[in-house]
């Protein structure tokens, strides 16, 4: 499922967006936040599919070197463990996956190069090395070598991080997210059983009712936070006060405001970390000040209401 996180800079963002283009149209914004969300669950299934073509290219390059005029005994004879990879073969059996790619219009097809280069890196890693030098052949195996790639080779790829862009501008930055799910969709492999778990978008109902609902609290409650980021931040350049940072410090006195079950220091923490990735540099100490003040000023005024032992 979609973490927290990333539905509060879903929300930034479609407010951003929001604000920028000076619509009315509040509807239509949450139509694109519901979109933005959409894709970002939709790169765990792109993500999927990948495996299983790295499985094929594999298998295609054997059968090349098998077919040539003069094969040495390791082209009649490969090692075969990546191609018959369990968990590549769950992904490539499973109807829902392949149901979800197939309506989604999703796959690799036209970037046969990208393909390539991901499959070169695969099989240059020690991890890869050392799996088809081991006579062993397990599930639990074949889902180490894909989790260890997936987590420490394909976040830095910057080919995949161009073509993923230039497939969906929405994608940008849900790399990270998507292939932890994709992680804890082979996570779920068993020998026991032959499925694999797909996570689902979100974790519950309340999750997706809390992106949507501080959506549409920060569109109306904009210009009220602003007044108060306004009030806070009187001494300081305004012209050197990133819009961003302001999008970032309204969405957050909105989640305090409105969500009586989250603590102010859980709020506080999240939003100081966003900012350390979607504004300048000096942003989350400078947001973090205002945040705290802002904060005080709320739970002084009554506009923070907390239930619960330890939510302040």
């Amino acid at each position: 499922m979609l973490s927290r996180r990333l539905l509060r800079v879903k929300v930034i963002k479609s407010l951003y967006a929001h604000i920028q283009s000076q619509t009315d149209n509040l509807q239509a914004s949450k139509k694109n936040l519901v979109l933005s969300i959409d894709k970002a669950y939709e790169l765990m299934f792109q993500l999927s599919s990948l495996a299983v073509e790295l499985a094929r290219y594999a298998e295609e390059r054997q059968e090349t070197a098998r077919n040539k005029k003069l094969p040495t005994y390791e082209d009649l004879n490969p090692n075969r463990k990546f191609v018959e990879n369990k968990a590549i073969a769950r992904i490539a059996g499973n109807s829902e996956i392949n149901d979800f790619i197939s309506g989604h219009g999703l796959g690799w097809s036209k970037y046969p190069e990208l393909v390539k280069s991901i499959y070169t890196r695969l099989t240059s890693t020690e991890k890869y090395k050392q799996y088809m030098a081991s006579p062993q052949r397990s599930l639990k195996e074949d889902v180490e070598l894909l989790t260890d790639f997936y987590t420490n080779e394909l976040q830095n790829d910057e080919m995949l991080d161009d073509v993923l862009e230039e497939m969906s501008i929405m994608w940008t930055d849900d790399l990270g997210q998507a292939i932890m799910l994709f992680v804890r969709m082979l996570g779920s492999a068993s020998e026991k059983h032959d499925g694999l778990k797909i996570p689902p978008k979100y974790k519950n109902s309340d999750d997706e009712e809390f992106a949507f609902r501080l959506f549409e609290q920060s569109v109306l409650q904009f210009a009220r936070n602003s007044e108060l980021i306004d009030r806070l931040t009187s001494n300081w350049d305004v012209e050197r006060i990133a819009f961003m940072d302001i999008v970032i410090m309204a969405v957050a006195i909105t989640e305090m405001k409105e969500f009586s079950s989250i603590p102010v220091r859980v709020t506080l923490d999240e939003y100081i970390e966003i900012s350390k990735f979607y504004s300048t540099p000096n942003s989350s100490v400078f947001i973090n000040g205002i945040l705290d003040k802002a904060a005080e000023i709320l739970q002084a005024d009554g506009e923070i209401h907390k239930f619960g032992r330890g939510l302040i």
